[in-house]
């Protein structure tokens, strides 16, 4: 757990604290270290859970499959993310959606009813870090916000434009990478893959971009 003090530090769920008020909370919290091989569920479907999770190294997709097998991929998890914590501190819901490891992951569990509860030892770091979890959900809400912006548009190309122009504002410049392949990106945006990539290169003939696998440059 130790060697991922470095990247515990960085969420926003422990921000503001230094390494030995983590190391500290960590023990308060019950915290407990899974890893995971590329491909294997890390959550699945109607599973109750009463831990909020850290990634703190690999990738995750959380996603659904419907009952003939078309798949939606409704968001990534990267290191540093928290994920989990709208069901853990309602455990009578069962979980939406499958979250899987797309590359080789480890993810740190807490105990979600010790983090609100405050512990007997009364430590100095945890009401900051319930206040923490409160900005962390918020922050996911906007994240959310965003994701249904895109899906609200109408056309594989006012998706792709929505997507992309968010991810050039977020990462602050004309040219850059996105998380996902085509597969992936389609999964995402739920659009046919082959469709969408017609569409790019129609985009592309049209002078709005240029791209190369799944790096990107916008063209004003």
């Amino acid at each position: 757990m130790k060697k991922y003090i470095p990247i515990l530090k960085r969420t926003q769920l422990f921000r503001g604290a230094c390494d030995e008020e983590i190391n500290a909370m960590l023990s308060c919290l019950g915290a407990r270290l899974i890893t995971y091989k590329k491909g294997e569920l890390v959550l699945r479907q109607g599973e109750h859970i009463s831990d909020i999770a850290l990634l703190v190294e690999g990738i995750l997709h959380i996603q659904s499959d419907d009952y003939w097998g078309n798949r939606s991929i409704l968001g990534q998890i990267d290191a540093g993310d928290m994920f989990g914590e709208a069901y853990a501190l309602n455990e009578s819901t069962g979980l939406l959606n499958d979250v899987v490891a797309v590359a080789d992951s480890a993810v740190v569990f807490l105990d979600a009813k010790r983090i609100i509860n405050t512990c007997r030892g009364a430590c100095r770091f945890h009401a900051i870090v319930v206040q923490n979890l409160f900005f962390a959900i918020c922050e996911k809400n906007k994240k959310l916000v965003q994701k249904l912006g895109h899906m609200s548009k109408r056309s594989t190309r006012e998706k792709l434009i929505s997507y992309l122009s968010e991810e050039a504002k977020k990462q602050r410049s004309s040219t850059f990478t996105i998380p996902f392949n085509r597969q992936q990106l389609a999964d995402f945006l739920s659009v046919d893959r082959s469709a969408m990539s017609n569409e790019l290169c129609k985009m592309r003939d049209d002078g709005l971009l240029e791209f190369d696998k799944n790096k990107f440059r916008l063209i004003c």
